[in-house]
């Protein structure tokens, strides 16, 4: 070497390379391989602070930002900082060898912000570098079905688990998907096998433990909490589990006790902010009730379960005009459940007003099935068609459209709009309901069907099952119907929804027998409203 090629050589060297150097540490752009080692266990065991230290050890080492960029983003998102993991991603290059990854780890980010183009770009990225990486298929399915692509989510996930059968996120994805392809029980054998190559993992054991609960295993739920629990001591969602399953029980103390300990964490999560007013009615603090079920229908406005639940709370302390005033809107919609019309009937007749009291009762107790009806559109149809023709391919503009064109009559040119969004998104389920009914409000029910059952291919969910039941009532199969009802009874033991139009289905049948079994069943677990 030259003497003038040995001088360009050093002068490459920054000073904190050169005291590594003389103290015989590495030089920038070289990890130290025990430290890079160190960080990749802890990352693996989703221990983002123990993976935190070694990069920043290696960087105060001489390693550059760019030579742990990826390993440390990762840490940090395992850590619950999105800022700083997004500052780190996107605050230069990464290795040669960690390319992909980091690439990866930008699409996630971007997924968890629901930035889902810049998403999709990142992890195309990352899929140019490895094709055949099993982890970038499972965001990627993740990606999809966020998307609406649900068939798609599938097929990622699939490939996913092929790539890496003994992965823990590739089989808790593919038992999530399968849940919503096929219901709860063929779910379990996926969250079975991915805990029997990671007997710890916190994802699994939650998912397993959810999906016990759904399926009325209670006492197996319980086991799964506790071990969740012991394995990541005061995991919030170990806590609201088993504060459900208290809850179920009837035992409100404690149900209340074990929810105070998950502290704020969960104080605007709608599932929470349920129970926790569902235990304060319990409990006699219809107050704070009150409170609890108010925030979740701001968040939630079309819930009709949080409003059914907020004006019997009002009720109970008297509050007859607010109760009113709550329930006054969707009391007088067709498609008001008699719970509703009941509580509103109440109110009503709480401020005096016998005759809307009675009008309403009476409408309470209608019986038989209910004719399909559409949200109004909020806008007039003319400038639904503006914004429909700028972007066709969008539910957001397409479904307001639908709703106005068969408001005015015109479900024919419904059906055809629908028809486009659908063959524009076939992967997702909500476009082929949506094909099913622009088709039922325009008097073709057996068309209807056929597109119900195709959702019902990707994704056989409570929309689906209660869409396709109503097409197979309407159009005079009632046995057929009580058939689909007792497979998705199968694969979802103790879904309230499903049991109330089981026992339906049976009394129209003139089967009291069966028919009171599930009543028994239903009033049993507290899943009738109280009269």
């Amino acid at each position: 070497m030259t003497c003038s090629s040995s001088t360009i050589s050093i002068t490459r060297f920054t000073a904190a390379a050169l005291v590594a150097l003389v103290l015989g540490g590495p030089v920038r752009g070289d990890v130290p391989a025990d430290l890079l080692t160190k960080a990749r266990d802890a990352i693996a065991k989703r221990d983002g602070i123990a993976a935190e230290a070694p990069l920043r050890t290696a960087m105060r080492q001489g390693a550059s930002a760019d030579d742990v960029r990826a390993e440390l983003g990762e840490a940090l998102l395992l850590q619950g900082d999105r800022r700083e993991a997004r500052k780190v991603l996107y605050g230069g290059d990464f290795r040669a060898d960690s390319a992909a990854h980091g690439w990866q780890l930008r699409g996630r980010i971007e997924l968890m912000d629901g930035r889902l183009a810049a998403a999709g770009q990142a992890l195309d990225q990352s899929y140019r570098l490895s094709p055949d990486n099993a982890s970038l298929w499972v965001d990627i399915a993740r990606l999809r079905f966020s998307g609406g692509e649900q068939a798609q989510a599938i097929e990622a996930a699939e490939r996913a688990v092929k790539l890496a059968p003994q992965d823990p996120r590739a089989l808790e994805l593919r038992g999530l998907l399968v849940r919503e392809q096929f219901g709860l029980q063929a779910a379990l054998p996926w969250f079975e096998a991915g805990l029997r190559a990671a007997p710890n993992d916190v994802g699994l054991l939650g998912e397993y433990a959810a999906t016990l609960g759904d399926m009325g295993q209670y006492r197996a739920m319980l086991v799964v909490c506790r071990k969740l629990a012991k394995v990541d001591p005061g995991n919030v969602r170990a806590l609201y589990l088993q504060a459900v399953l208290a809850a179920r029980a009837g035992q409100t103390d404690l149900a209340r006790k074990i929810l105070l300990q998950t502290g704020t964490t969960l104080r605007d999560m709608p599932a929470a902010m349920l129970l926790n007013g569902i235990l304060e009615y319990r409990a006699g603090n219809a107050n704070l009730a009150v409170g609890h079920f108010d925030r979740l229908l701001r968040v939630q406005p079309d819930n009709l379960q949080a409003r059914m639940l907020l004006v019997r709370a009002l009720e109970r302390q008297a509050l007859h005009q607010q109760a009113s005033e709550i329930a006054a809107a969707w009391a007088r919609q067709d498609f008001a459940p008699p719970y509703l019309l009941a509580l509103a009937a109440n109110a009503e007749a709480g401020l005096g007003d016998k005759l809307a009291a009675a009008t309403l009762r009476q409408r309470s107790t209608a019986a038989g099935q209910r004719s399909a009806l559409v949200i109004s559109a909020d806008q007039p149809l003319p400038v639904l068609a503006l914004a429909y023709g700028d972007a066709p391919n969008f539910a957001a503009n397409a479904v307001p459209y639908i709703r106005g064109l068969i408001a005015s009559g015109n479900a024919g040119q419904a059906v055809v709009v629908a028809d486009r969004l659908r063959l524009a998104n076939p992967g997702a389920a909500e476009a082929w309901l949506l094909a099913g009914d622009t088709r039922l409000m325009a008097g073709d029910r057996v068309g209807a069907l056929d597109q119900y059952g195709r959702a019902a291919l990707i994704r056989f969910n409570l929309p689906t099952l209660q869409r396709i039941d109503y097409a197979l009532r309407a159009l005079g199969k009632p046995v057929e119907a009580n058939g689909v009802l007792a497979r998705y009874l199968r694969q979802n033991p103790g879904s309230p929804q499903a049991l109330k139009l089981l026992s339906a289905g049976r009394a129209a049948l003139g089967d009291t027998v069966g028919q009171a079994a599930i009543e028994g069943f239903l009033q049993q677990r507290a899943l009738r409203n109280p009269s």
